[in-house]
């Protein structure tokens, strides 16, 4: 499913016949996103800018930070977006530091996969530091399934890292994120990390 072996252009529709439900985690991406006032939202892994279209549908006067490592998807990203609402960042990898929050939302689809363990764990940790009190972080992106047989999504093993959603929880909690899983299907899920709000972390 790596990202490296499609072309930018073709990137979107890669994505579609690769991956079931592509779409209907997107959507589930954006409505994990609703209750929250959202000035400012991070998408981590933007691609061609599809997770951002899904959730300015749902938040339309937020201003969008896309983070790609891919200049032509962010390009690409930018010509399909309102330019007013967009800042693109390109960056080497999610080791880099994040852009400077606080952010209300951090939002990434199939991006995080790519991660060690250990990679997923801090950047848990560092997504927490940049988003404001009371603050959401909503990833989709294939993991490990209980059941074998649920594994229909195709994975490159050389980039792709899956984790079980066990494991993926207990990280969202250490790094102050309080987690559930709101959508799920075979080895997809969409699990969103609560920061406290500021009575909370002042109590």
């Amino acid at each position: 499913m790596s990202q490296f072996h499609f072309t930018a252009s073709r990137y979107l529709q890669s994505m579609r016949d690769a991956v079931p439900r592509y779409d209907e985690l997107q959507q589930a991406i954006a409505d994990s996103t609703a209750g929250v006032r959202a000035e400012r939202v991070l998408d981590l892994g933007a691609g061609t800018g599809e997770t951002a279209r899904y959730v300015l549908a749902s938040h339309p006067s937020a201003r969008v930070t896309l983070v790609d490592k891919n200049t032509e998807m962010l390009q690409l990203a930018l010509s399909a977006l309102p330019p007013a609402q967009i800042e693109a960042h390109l960056a080497t990898g999610f080791e880099e530091r994040l852009p400077s929050g606080p952010f209300e939302l951090v939002v990434s689809a199939f991006a995080v996969h790519h991660l060690s363990g250990s990679g997923k764990a801090d950047l848990f940790c560092r997504i927490s530091d940049v988003l404001s009190p009371g603050g959401r972080f909503v990833m989709g992106d294939v993991v490990v399934p209980d059941d074998t047989a649920d594994a229909v999504t195709p994975i490159a093993l050389d980039h792709d890292r899956p984790e079980r959603t066990s494991d993926l929880l207990d990280w969202f909690s250490a790094a102050g994120l309080s987690p559930r899983i709101t959508w799920c299907w075979r080895d997809l899920a969409v699990i969103v990390g609560e920061r406290a709000g500021e009575d909370a972390e002042g109590a």
